[in-house]
């Protein structure tokens, strides 16, 4: 994948950057593997928001993606295409079993059309092929990771997202994730060899906010603007400060950088190392 920089003839191309979707090889999806879904606008079963600045955006149809591999154990897929999703950063690729079915799959990076792969405890260890953990060679790069054993990859399905094999004792395989976070997974777990592909993500600057309106973002107020009725941080004379110890959800719950992980939870025993601390934000009239 590389990157698209155009030149400034207008403000909102100034910034901006694509996608070359150079590993793009067709621009129609499989019809039977999608389907038409509302999305939520951030709204509950209630049509309350529980999670504010979500609604608009382009129309999309969901593409059904295989998670859970092992479902066609040493059945051996030919890649036919590499597609866009507009529902997630990475690509995806269309597999066509030799069974006849078809199915997607995120699409590992390297992983190129004509090529066989296969979900299988004994399958060589190549891009694309899926293996149970405790298969996996030590210091592997993999991706698309379970949690428990049988109900799909979980975890590490991010554009150019890997974690690695770094340890195996007993039922459980050790590994290190995007996040930095050392964690036990059972040996059972299924895992994808290689890196989710479209690593340059990231790197996409969109150049002006009309584009985040396109994906479903609606603009960001900081609180110290509102009103005091609005948020916590609101009110006050000009640029005042926030006029507390620390900043506030606008419930008044501690934010930027208070943790909310429960005290007690279960997967805790499994967490060898913790994941690297975000660098928290000073206090002031700039937060949020």
């Amino acid at each position: 994948m590389g990157i698209r920089v155009y030149r400034p003839y207008t403000p909102g191309v100034r910034q901006k950057t694509v996608s070359d979707f150079a590993e793009i090889t067709t621009d129609k999806p499989e019809k039977s593997l999608t389907r038409g879904f509302k999305r939520d606008k951030g709204r509950n079963n209630r049509g309350v928001i529980t999670s504010r600045r979500r609604g608009g955006g382009h129309k999309r149809r969901y593409r059904i993606v295989d998670f859970r591999r092992s479902s066609k154990l040493n059945v051996p897929a030919k890649v036919a295409t590499v597609e866009y999703d507009p529902n997630r950063n990475a690509r995806i690729a269309l597999l066509h079993y030799r069974d006849g079915e078809k199915r997607y799959i995120i699409h590992p990076r390297d992983l190129t059309p004509g090529t066989e792969i296969i979900a299988s405890p004994d399958a060589p260890i190549e891009v694309g092929n899926s293996l149970p953990l405790g298969k996996i060679p030590l210091g592997t790069s993999v991706h698309n990771v379970e949690i428990t054993p049988g109900r799909g990859a979980q975890m590490v399905r991010a554009a150019g997202a890997m974690a690695q094999v770094v340890a195996k004792e007993g039922d459980m395989v050790t590994l290190k994730l995007p996040s930095g976070e050392v964690r036990l997974f059972r040996k059972e777990c299924y895992a994808t060899i290689g890196q989710v592909g479209n690593v340059e993500a990231n790197n996409i600057s969109l150049g002006k906010a009309g584009r985040n309106r396109w994906k479903g973002r609606r603009p960001k107020v900081r609180g110290s603007v509102m009103n005091p009725v609005d948020h916590p941080h609101g009110g006050g004379e000009g640029r005042a400060p926030i006029g507390r110890p620390g900043p506030v959800t606008p419930w008044g719950k501690p934010t930027l950088g208070y943790k909310t992980r429960k005290k007690k939870k279960l997967s805790d025993a499994l967490i060898v190392r913790r994941r690297k601390k975000s660098s928290k934000r000073g206090r002031g009239g700039r937060q949020s």
